[in-house]
């Protein structure tokens, strides 16, 4: 006679792969869970996390801060101090020009540029402003004193030419890989207030009624 009961070797194995299946599942679930329960819950959570991350500031150099023209000076800044030895043999100081008019030409014998504009600053800046207060010195990138003092004899200026090896002068306003052929005027006050490149006749003038100006006060 057949038993209306279920076999018991039946039920142990039914409730066997039960538990090995429901096992399996949570083996694949668990790991799941575990990722989605790291991430910000809402919007808002995400937002704080992205405003407390600290970024660091920049890296910023002189080259970044040049003009279009390789200054690294601007007018109002107050000029660098300088110490100049001059093909004449002399030493000059800036603080030597203090309550004084200075226009610094930086300068080259190589330089066609150059040599346009150093006359015009003989004649027209340094001989009749040169006893009222204004100081002219060219500044000679980066050649040797025999060359620079050559250099005077052919242009025939009487205003000094100061060396400057490796073009460090030069550097403290513009940065060393842009050219030469620039003036900087600098104040009673030892402000930069003028700039100029190349030599451009109205730039120059314009240069020029600064100088005076200043001269007049």
């Amino acid at each position: 006679m057949k038993s209306n009961y279920p076999n018991t070797k039946m039920i142990r194995k039914y409730y066997f792969l039960r538990t090995f299946g429901i096992s399996i599942l949570l083996l694949f679930l668990l790991p799941l869970s575990a990722c989605f329960s790291t991430q910000p819950t809402n919007l808002g959570q995400t937002q704080r996390a992205k405003k407390s991350k600290v970024v660091p500031p920049p890296v910023i150099t002189k080259k970044q801060f040049s003009d279009d023209r390789g200054y690294i000076v601007k007018v109002g800044d107050k000029a660098p101090k300088l110490a100049m030895d001059l093909a004449n043999g002399a030493s000059v100081k800036s603080k030597d020009w203090k309550g004084k008019v200075v226009v610094l030409q930086f300068t080259a014998s190589w330089c066609g540029v150059c040599r346009k504009e150093m006359p015009v600053i003989e004649q027209e800046l340094w001989k009749p402003y040169k006893d009222k207060g204004l100081v002219v010195i060219g500044v000679d990138r980066d050649e040797p004193l025999e060359k620079v003092q050559e250099f005077a004899k052919q242009m025939k200026i009487t205003y000094p030419l100061a060396l400057d090896p490796g073009a460090e002068i030069f550097s403290k306003f513009a940065i060393k890989q842009s050219g030469v052929t620039r003036n900087v005027v600098i104040d009673q006050k030892g402000n930069i207030v003028c700039l100029t490149r190349l030599f451009d006749r109205e730039e120059f003038d314009k240069m020029k009624e600064i100088v005076v100006d200043l001269l007049e006060q």
